[in-house]
């Protein structure tokens, strides 16, 4: 099956006296199948020997024209952040070698791209009157070379295979009966696994259509579900704003009745605070679902569309896509209700790190599960509730194995807080104490210390109460809105 077959002949033309079905809507600008497969391959013809081409991912249809077009010609493609800083930038060009650089014609390149060939994509293409021919290439072969965020050293290219990413898409089809009909609305970049292969491949496999706001607002939301949206994807962050915005006026407005008629709303890439679920169940009745992913194993877990969507969790392991959790030395769980590594093995895994043979190796056990570095527990039911990050989450305090994330979620439920992340730093008699750094909702009057410490401890137990609370303005945060905790330092 090709990796898009709603752009193949016949199926990315319509028939006779059809209109032009609409693939994809970034604001004004709608482009059609038959536009976009013709746009796509017009251009694939052009990079069909470029070997990888690098992409300069702006939340635009040339984006989506470009990536298509690599996957129709069998090219790898790099998606390049335009945010990324000048050294970052050199390494990701140097590690991944591209010959070519795609890009809308009005875009402004930076000196490390100089040396590349450029080519401008135009969006605007005669239909196609026949097929253009592009053989499918192998599933294994690479469809996407995407960067990890570097937090542990330069960032690594993810070599994706297009057997990832359909084994994933046809895995989140399977759990959120995701067909054809439905519009999928998101503000997501383009440059990363969420907003790229789940925002846009996933409604052009499926033969959807995909409407991106460019810029995340409340009300492009609002406008975009009920002008026949049926799906909403986003991360953290908006999800807070949105549920921010449910608290003032908009409550009895259009964003509430427009949350409340989409089909699905899905948050991913960070935990979404169980405070936030509740605040926007309780002004529209739907409650968000998250999915767990990586970029080197694209969607592990996800809640489906007829589960329960419970706070807290991620769901259960998607069709096809094998999870245990282990302990610091790869055993099983001593006790299988305790905090453990997950583990993951399936289809959806990449092919390894580029030119990183023995981070590689370092990421995989001996018989193919890859070692995530997230820690979580399991419900009885198969649910996964991730505490975070083993580096920066797994908090080793008085003889207990305690997550960030239960923490995190018990300080936004106090009135005085509106963010808040959680570390660990040394402590000469626990080995670690636990560190709240928090965002009051009143600058001017935060909650005091001792307050949040029973706060926490009458929530869950007087080990897991933060001993330090260190007042911030704003907690640092990426471009898809997750805490950059190795930031936070007192």
């Amino acid at each position: 099956m090709p990796l898009l077959p709603a752009l193949q002949e016949p199926a990315g033309s319509p028939a006779a006296g059809e209109a032009d079905r609409e693939a994809l809507r970034f604001g004004e600008q709608s482009i059609g199948y038959a536009r976009l497969a013709a746009a796509a391959d017009a251009l694939a013809t052009r990079i069909a020997e470029a070997g990888r081409v690098a992409v300069w991912a702006t939340a635009t249809p040339e984006t989506v024209v470009a990536v298509v077009a690599a996957l129709r010609a069998g090219v790898p493609a790099v998606p390049l952040n335009p945010k990324t800083g000048e050294r970052e930038l050199a390494h990701i060009v140097s590690d991944s070698a591209p010959t070519t650089v795609l890009a809308a014609a009005g875009d402004v390149l930076p000196p490390a791209l100089a040396a590349l060939v450029r080519v401008d994509v135009d969006t605007n293409a005669a239909p196609r009157t026949r097929s253009t021919g592009f053989p499918e290439p192998s599933p294994e072969s690479p469809a996407l070379i995407v960067y990890t965020s570097g937090t542990t050293g330069p960032p690594k290219g993810a070599v994706l295979p297009r057997r990832a990413v359909a084994a994933t898409l046809d895995a989140l089809e399977d759990a959120w009966q995701w067909t054809g009909d439905d519009v999928l609305v998101h503000a997501l970049p383009l440059f990363h696994v969420h907003g790229l292969i789940l925002g846009i491949l996933g409604p052009l496999r499926r033969g959807g259509s995909v409407r991106h706001l460019g810029r995340f607002s409340t009300e492009g939301v609002a406008r975009e579900l009920e002008s026949g949206g049926t799906m909403l994807f986003g991360v953290p962050t908006m999800y807070h704003r949105i549920a921010e915005a449910l608290d003032g006026p908009a409550a009895s407005g259009g964003l509430a009745k427009a949350l409340a008629g989409a089909r699905l709303l899905v948050s991913g890439s960070a935990a979404l605070p169980v405070h936030d679920h509740e605040r926007i169940a309780a002004a529209t009745g739907r409650r968000v679902i998250e999915r767990y992913g990586m970029t080197e194993t694209l969607m592990n877990t996800g809640v489906r569309a007829d589960g329960e969507a419970r706070p807290g969790t991620v769901g259960a392991p998607l069709r096809g896509v094998e999870l245990r959790l282990v302990e610091e030395d790869g055993s099983a769980l001593a006790d299988p209700a305790s905090i453990g590594e997950i583990q993951v093995r399936g289809p959806n895994l990449f092919t390894g790190y580029l030119n990183r043979p023995e981070a590689t190796a370092a990421a995989l056990t001996a018989d193919g599960w890859f070692r995530t570095g997230d820690m979580a527990t399991l419900d009885p039911d198969g649910y996964v509730r991730i505490v975070g990050r083993k580096a920066t989450d797994l908090i080793k305090s008085g003889g207990y194995k305690i997550g960030a994330g239960e923490i995190e979620n018990a300080l936004l439920d106090h009135p005085g807080v509106r963010e808040a992340a959680v570390t660990g730093e040394p402590d000469p008699d626990l080995g670690e104490r636990i560190v709240a750094w928090v965002v009051p909702a009143d600058p001017d009057s935060p909650p005091p210390a001792d307050e949040l410490a029973a706060h926490v401890a009458a929530q869950l137990s007087p080990h897991k109460r933060p001993r330090t609370v260190r007042y911030l303005d704003a907690l640092p945060r990426n471009d898809l809105g997750k805490i950059m905790k190795r930031s936070l330092h007192g």
